[in-house]
Parts: structure tokens; sequence; C-alpha cells
């Protein structure tokens, strides 16, 4: 089923640097280890893993928060195709539209919560630095305030300052984590994050 929905988001998802396949593979890889030793229904996971981003709209849209429930919507027809039962794809579907930071909507399942901090995690360490720049590339951001880069002096805005999204986001992930694997994986991976401020504090003129 995974090559299934693989070619499903080939040909129907709405993707960019930050939301590709790959995103979407490393998600599934996540869930996978959140859910270890769980009654999670690894169908719902697999399924939920490669459609959370079937519609992706800008960071920057008025909309932005209904794009996990358009993602739910637009699987579902994919979801009967593939033959879950009726009650997998309101799992399915429920684990879609809770899995969104912006969106804010609790998880009220194992898989639920087990989506969100897989997808929350591929937001920190290496690959989400990565991700936190092609976004702020797209979207135009500076790097950082050259007068005051940490925002020590003035309000955070991460909707100019690429930098500022770590401390307005970024590194609150790890408290929002639903499950004790995922909030051990987050917790590493923030220190990435952590580590490479610190760099950057150290290259930047006093």
């Amino acid at each position: 089923m995974r090559d299934r929905l693989r070619a499903i988001v080939a040909t129907h998802a709405t993707t960019d640097s930050a939301h590709d396949i790959g995103h979407l593979d490393r998600v599934w890889h996540n869930a996978q280890i959140i859910a270890e030793g769980t009654s999670a229904d690894r169908t719902v996971l697999l399924a939920a893993s490669y459609l959370h981003d079937l519609i992706n709209l800008p960071k920057d849209t008025p909309d932005r928060s209904r794009a996990s429930t358009l993602s739910a919507q637009a699987a579902v027809p994919h979801l009967e195709t593939l033959g879950l039962t009726q009650a997998q794809i309101e799992q399915t579907c429920h684990a879609i539209t809770a899995h969104s930071f912006s969106a804010g909507i609790p998880p009220e399942t194992l898989e639920a919560e087990i989506l969100q901090d897989a997808d929350r995690i591929d937001a920190l360490g290496a690959v989400g630095l990565a991700r936190c720049f092609a976004v702020s590339g797209m979207l135009g951001r500076q790097l950082f305030d050259p007068a005051d880069p940490f925002a020590e002096q003035r309000p955070l805005d991460d909707g100019r300052f690429t930098i500022d999204h770590f401390e307005t986001k970024l590194l609150r992930l790890p408290d929002t984590m639903r499950t004790a694997t995922g909030k051990k994986l987050a917790e590493k991976r923030a220190q990435i994050l952590r580590r490479y401020l610190n760099d950057l504090a150290a290259e930047l003129p006093k």
C-alpha cells in the first residue's frame, strides 16, 4: 500500500521543497518508531503519514489553518479506493486533521497523537533546520535582524526573520509532544537547533 500512497502523492499533492515525498517518508519512519510496542493501527498510520499534506497551502496564506481539514477531505476517495474500512477512514481523517500546528485541533486517538508527533519531529534537527530555511526562502524572509539577531531588544517576528521562528515555534515543539518516545526524539533534535544558534552567535560580530 505504501507504493500506492506514494503514487497518489506524486499525482495529486501540492508539494514544495519542505513538504515533498521525502518529508512524508520521514514522517512514516518516525511514526513507526513511535508506534513500536503500541496498539496503533499501522494501516491508519501509514495512510495518514502519506496523505496529511495532500493539500499544502503556503505558510503565509490566510487559510493556512484549514490545510489539514482540506487534506482530510481530499484523502477520502483515495482511502476508499485503497480499501480501508469506514472506521479506518474516519480515524485516518481525524489524524490528518489534528496533525496541524496551526489548526490547533487536539488529537483524540493514539494514531492522531503519533502522527502529530512524527510530523513535528521532522521540523527539528538537521532536516528541520534545512526545511525552516527552505520555507523562509520561498517566503522571502530575512535570515535575521542584523541589528538584533536574537531579539534581545525587540519583539520576536518570525514573519520577517527566520531565526525568530526558532523561539516562536521550533524550540517549543518538544513540549507539545503527545508520546514519551516522541518527546525523547524531539528533545534530542532540538539540541541540534540550539547548537546551531550558539554557533551562529559565535560567528556574528559583537
